[in-house]
């Protein structure tokens, strides 16, 4: 992917899904699988990928992933949870094989280089803690309500649940948050190769 220079918010041009084949199939995985939340409140994955024939790289902390946050008066920066090889992440788990997420993992993979895929739930009236990932992040919004923003520093935008695909300079203090009475659903991905690197210099 190129280096450019645009906010912390970038729309893919010239990709677009179907929202109504994401919803039909979301419905259907909810019927098997329910949302993992690895010690945090008012959070849930369900991972889409795996490292091969690893159903260890789905479980516990590895669903939720290294992480940087502030997290009292202090002001002291400090790590949290495990490193994680994204690159290593390449195997559509088999549930997902005959819906439509398949296509779109198959699509995105082609024009992005993929760590970890997941489906990631805000639940209502609910926000992130204030952080920072190794990574940038892929959004495809499939479930959503306009009490929900994300906020990149001191900057809030919502995602519309279109089709449309996003990725977020997640390499930057942020959160999500869900002011609404609906729960919010993304297809999140970790994007290894920034497209923001210009911009920030050290990404």
């Amino acid at each position: 992917m190129p280096s450019v220079t645009f906010d912390d918010f970038y729309e893919v041009p010239d990709l677009n899904f179907d929202i109504i084949r994401l919803r039909e199939d979301l419905d259907k995985i909810l019927k098997a699988k329910k949302f993992n939340s690895p010690g945090v409140t008012h959070f849930g994955a369900i991972s889409l990928n795996q490292i091969p024939n690893d159903k260890s790289s789905i479980e516990g902390n590895n669903i939720r992933g290294k992480y940087w946050t502030i997290a009292d008066e202090t002001g002291k920066e400090v790590c949290r949870d495990v490193d994680i090889d994204e690159s290593k992440y390449t195997q559509l788990i088999p549930e997902f094989e005959n819906t439509y997420f398949k296509e779109v993992y198959d699509t995105l993979s082609k024009r992005f280089k993929l760590g970890r895929v997941r489906l990631l739930l805000k639940e209502p009236r609910s926000t992130l803690s204030w952080h920072k990932d190794p990574e940038c992040r892929l959004h495809v919004p499939i479930i959503t309500n306009k009490g929900c923003s994300m906020v990149i520093e001191n900057v809030a935008k919502h995602l519309p649940a279109d089709g449309k695909v996003w990725i977020t300079n997640n390499t930057k203090y942020h959160n999500f948050f869900n002011g609404g009475e609906q729960a919010r659903i993304h297809l999140v991905a970790c994007v290894l190769e920034s497209p923001f690197r210009e911009q920030n210099g050290n990404n």
